[in-house]
């Protein structure tokens, strides 16, 4: 595979952005196999966009020949006041975490699955986050925040004000080439790539992707970055702290039915519909081709190979929400049964899914 071939993999829906498409073809030219990583908090229970579009970026990293690191950030949402700041709860949901991903598809032993529990033990990570601070002024932290999801006034606590830090300092201590996260976490991405060469370090490629809507109406628009386009993703996200927004990768076959028809799909409107989301972002990524069955005096089955044809038949009005959504319904069901049903059969996921499941889900 040639240099172009592995940027092309990199680019692939559900990537929006890299920061720069120039020096990760130099990155490219010059190392083999870059290192990626992707962080998460562990807290409650996992939604499509943890275990679908994810792992389907991943995958595309792996194959354009990444090595890639998992972060799970433990200690990040302690900070965050995760599961209640209760750090034992955390890493019991992390190990679910894992679960999941194996669930999903993801070669565990392909990526390098890192705790931050163990990163924060050596000192000199500590010496690192005091560093980045150093060359970073309290406005700067504050502005960075908002990669914790919250908005500024939200912020009551002082630990929070070492979180923006310590995510850059993670991205040296796992010597990252590549920081490919969704792009609400592209302040700290960006904080990451000018402190960097001030420390002598190096700057990191930043590979962001989209993040996957809830299936409510957008309400309103809260101010998590200057630029509009990514204050309105941030704010229209979909949540796992509002159940009936966000399908699970545990929803019954009924529950995703039914979340997925009381879902915004009004008919020829393609700005902020989630469903049109799914079939982007997911579906054609998972699926080379999607039938849409339909009754004859509809104008019967339709099948689709690319999403561009599909949003110009929805825009039009050929293609309605009712035909779309059952035929989402049936793929969304086909996609997360696999996952749901490894909870089911594997006796350590089941335990770890019912400790998770009874636990209070907190912001």
């Amino acid at each position: 595979m040639d240099i172009e071939e592995r940027i092309e993999l990199i680019k692939k829906d559900p990537t929006e952005e890299i920061i720069t498409e120039e020096e990760l073809r130099r990155l490219l030219e010059t190392k083999n196999n870059p290192i990626a990583y992707d962080g998460f908090e562990p807290s409650g229970l996992a939604p499509i966009h943890f275990a679908l579009l994810r792992a389907i970026k991943l995958q595309d990293m792996l194959d354009a020949g990444c090595k890639f690191k998992l972060l799970l950030a433990d200690w990040h949402a302690w900070i965050n006041n995760k599961m209640g700041g209760d750090l034992e709860k955390i890493r019991k949901v992390g190990e679910y975490f894992i679960e999941v991903w194996k669930a999903a598809g993801i070669d565990i032993n392909k990526v390098e699955v890192i705790w931050a529990s163990d990163i924060v033990k050596n000192s000199d990570y500590w010496k690192l986050v005091i560093k980045v601070a150093k060359k970073t002024t309290l406005k700067r932290i504050l502005r960075c925040l908002t990669i914790m999801g919250r908005k500024i006034d939200e912020i009551q606590e002082s630990s929070q004000l070492f979180y923006p830090a310590m995510q850059v300092a993670d991205i040296f201590t796992l010597k990252t080439d590549i920081c490919q996260l969704g792009m609400d976490q592209r302040r700290a991405n960006i904080l990451a790539r000018e402190v960097g060469p001030s420390l002598g370090l190096w700057k990191p490629v930043a590979v962001h992707h989209h993040m996957l809507m809830g299936l409510k109406k957008p309400s309103k628009i809260f101010l998590y970055d200057d630029d509009k386009r990514i204050s309105e993703q941030i704010s229209c996200k979909m949540s796992k702290s509002i159940p009936e927004s966000c399908l699970y990768v545990h929803d019954s076959s009924e529950e995703i039915r039914n979340k997925i028809q009381h879902a915004y799909c009004p008919p020829k409107t393609v700005e902020n519909n989630p469903i049109l989301e799914y079939v982007r972002y997911i579906i054609f990524r998972k699926k080379s081709s999607f039938l849409i069955k339909r009754s004859s005096k509809f104008g019967g089955d339709v099948e689709y190979f690319d999403y561009s044809k599909l949003e110009k038949d929805f825009l039009s009005g050929k293609l309605h929400p009712q035909d779309l959504k059952n035929a989402v319904s049936d793929v969304m069901e086909e996609l997360i049964r696999p996952i749901r049903e490894h909870f089911e059969k594997d006796k350590k996921a089941r335990e770890l899914y019912e400790f998770v499941k009874t636990q209070e889900i907190t912001r």
